[in-house]
């Protein structure tokens, strides 16, 4: 096992078992990158006075498929500012509204969208996310997406607990009856702001953190999609395209591309995907031991790791999966009457 897979391994199991915490920026007590953290804060914004506006998606999607009898699938979205979707000004852009969007058309299926994400948030508040998100028993999801993880490195949120809160999170979820799918820390290294060795560092810690959260979230029996990669090459590439004005948070095409990848895997927790017999060798997929699995997805957007067999000598094993992405389609919500 590689030395990344250990420390992804010790993080999932120090949050599992209540050990001790293991810094995601321990090296930031350095004086020159705090001083690049605060010259970092202060040019990518949601550090003012004033709360952050987010367009609201909630709503129903897909109308055009509602039949009588037939009830909408119930998809929630939980996690921090990316989940929520600041940066853009219409509900329509929002990852939510997106991936609504795109599983009504996959399903041909109405979909009833309710997001409880929150600007600014750390792994710890999904406690009282998914509260809110179960509290009415006649209206219980079937498949959530959380997307978390970036508050947790900016902070130095020691992983084992940003971990052991997503594990939580993800357990009662999955216990409640509902589908999982958790798009992990991105790469805060390709923030444009941010320089060296900030960005070296933030790189480290959000891929560790990424790792981390996949094993954690594999082991509670849901999937995840690596967002890092995608917040790396292609939003480098593009940073005036893919970034919003803030040069932090992504862009209408910056989410897009983002639920671009995520939605196949939210199709498939559905058993809307078709699904190949075999991992595709071309591709790269195949079985791996989950900590294996983990830190290979944290280096590439876009990559599935899903649960596949039972544990072994190494541990559990997982199946790591590249599936090809799909244009999302746009629309706006219609408002659902309580």
């Amino acid at each position: 096992m590689s030395s990344r897979a250990r420390v992804a391994r010790r993080i999932a199991a120090g949050a599992a078992y209540g050990g001790g915490g293991i810094g995601l920026l321990g090296a930031a007590a350095v004086g020159v990158v705090v001083a690049e953290v605060q010259m970092a804060r202060r040019q990518v914004g949601n550090h003012g006075p004033d709360p952050v506006h987010v367009p609201s998606a909630d709503g129903l999607y897909g109308r055009v498929y509602e039949t009588v009898g037939s009830d909408p699938l119930r998809f929630a979205v939980l996690g921090d500012s990316t989940a929520a979707g600041q940066g853009v000004h219409r509900a329509r852009q929002t990852p939510g509204a997106l991936l609504a969007s795109g599983l009504a058309a996959v399903a041909e299926r109405a979909v009833e969208l309710r997001n409880v994400a929150l600007p600014g948030a750390q792994s710890d508040d999904l406690d009282r996310q998914v509260a809110l998100t179960l509290a009415d028993p006649g209206w219980l999801p079937d498949v959530c997406v959380i997307m978390i993880g970036a508050n947790d490195v900016t902070h130095r949120i020691p992983a084992t607990k940003s971990v052991r809160h997503l594990s939580a999170a993800v357990r009662r979820l999955r216990t409640a009856g509902a589908e999982v799918v958790v798009g992990t820390c991105p790469d805060l290294g390709s923030v444009e702001p941010v320089q060296q060795p900030l960005r070296w560092i933030a790189r480290r810690a959000s891929r560790q953190l990424a790792a981390a959260q996949t094993i954690g979230t594999v082991e509670q029996g849901g999937r995840t999609v690596s967002l890092g990669d995608l917040l790396g090459p292609e939003f480098s590439a593009n940073p005036r395209e893919l970034f919003g004005p803030d040069n932090f948070h992504p862009s209408a095409e910056g989410y897009a591309t983002a639920a671009m990848a995520v939605l196949p895997t939210l199709c498939a927790a559905l058993g809307l995907w078709p699904e190949e017999e075999r991992p595709d060798v071309a591709r790269e997929e195949g079985f791996l031991p989950v900590a294996r699995a983990a830190v290979r997805a944290a280096a590439e957007g876009g990559t599935e790791v899903t649960g596949a067999m039972p544990t072994g000598p190494r541990g559990p094993w997982a199946l790591l999966k590249r599936r090809r992405r799909r244009r999302v389609p746009t629309q706006d919500p219609t408002p659902v009457t309580p």
